[in-house]
């Protein structure tokens, strides 16, 4: 990876540090967390010195990248920013940046009606309510769903590239599962995210079961010159998410008909919202709905189901009513064995 978006690790990590005001920071500390962000984001195990990161303080509170950190020294030991709400996160866009953003809503926004362009919708809505928020000194109008400590999205767009590219990727990543990381050769052929997650799609080398790799548990992401690439046969992503809800995908199981009985006072919202494209609503009753879908049974449709806890019960395919039975059971056997080790209420 450039050495300058190594800097930019640095930069964040150090900035986590900073904007953390119920600790103080040494150079130590600093040198410390920046070395775990490096290992965690890069796989860079070779210590970080403590000249590397007082220039890294010296660059943050210059102008050369619009920082003007205010990091001050208390005590001549512990590090701080003098301004408590600060953030490289935060700057403020200049007049001419928000020119060139704009222009380029603008560009974008011509696009908007045509079918090819319809997943650009959202990209210019973020644009529109970021330049609108910068430009009047407003909050934003629109909020979206978002998780910037989410672990592994500093290597995104080497991924895309590789998609684009059609170079194969090492990999270094460990399952949650897997006592230690391992490493191996990866055939990206397309990029999936679900619930703010992100995956990396394709094959293995030397094998054939297309698989699904989360970004929050690579630790090392390299392209792999000396390997061939192996385009994707043809599959097209619409069609193999088709059955399923999530990202899991058996290539071996059919999608069966699932039945879910949705209690009044959550019908609306899943009437409104459908966990999946093929829902239907097959009976309405007094006491809620009956909804339908034509689905594989996978582990992201299990929590569908119990996020709405007593307000959903499967009535068929029995299995899949079975399975839910144990882990509910299993459940409130931790509830009631957690008795002891709850904390009183304050009264």
């Amino acid at each position: 990876m450039p050495a300058n978006r190594n800097a930019l690790i640095r930069y964040r990590a150090i900035d986590t540090c900073l904007t953390n005001r119920y600790r103080k920071w040494t150079l130590d500390d600093l040198i410390e967390k920046v070395s775990e962000a490096l290992y965690e984001y890069e796989g860079i195990v070779k210590g970080i010195s403590r000249r590397t990161i007082q220039a890294d303080i010296q660059m943050m509170r210059s102008d050369k990248l619009g920082y003007n950190a205010p990091i001050v020294v208390i005590g001549k030991k512990y590090y701080a920013y003098e301004d408590p709400g600060y953030s490289i996160t935060q700057i403020p866009l200049t007049g001419q940046d928000l020119g060139r953003m704009s222009a380029a809503v603008e560009v974008l926004r011509q696009f908007k009606g045509f079918s090819h362009f319809e997943q650009l919708n959202e990209v210019v809505q973020k644009l529109e309510a970021h330049v609108y928020s910068a430009a009047t000194n407003n909050q934003s109008v629109i909020d979206f769903e978002k998780n910037e400590n989410l672990k592994g999205l500093v290597y995104l767009d080497m991924l895309y590239q590789a998609v684009v590219q059609q170079k194969p990727v090492k990999i270094m990543y460990q399952a949650f599962q897997a006592r230690n990381p391992s490493q191996f050769c990866f055939q990206i052929w397309w990029l999936k995210e679900y619930k703010n997650r992100w995956f990396a799609v394709g094959v293995r080398e030397k094998q054939f079961e297309v698989v699904n790799l989360a970004l929050d548990r690579m630790q090392a992401v390299q392209l792999a010159d000396e390997v061939t690439y192996r385009p994707n046969p043809g599959i097209d992503p619409d069609v193999f998410y088709r059955d399923v809800i999530g990202v899991t995908v058996s290539t071996t199981m059919r999608a069966c008909r699932v039945l879910i009985w949705v209690a009044l006072e959550q019908a609306p919202y899943v009437e409104t919202k459908p966990l999946h494209a093929s829902q239907q609503v097959v009976e309405r009753r007094d006491d809620g709905v009956v909804i339908e879908l034509k689905v594989q049974l996978n582990f992201e449709l299990e929590r569908e189901v119990l996020g709405f806890g007593d307000g959903m019960v499967v009535l068929a395919p029995a299995r899949l009513r079975h399975r839910l039975e144990q882990r509910l059971a299993a459940a409130t056997m931790r509830y009631e064995a957690s008795q002891a080790l709850t904390v009183p209420e304050n009264e």
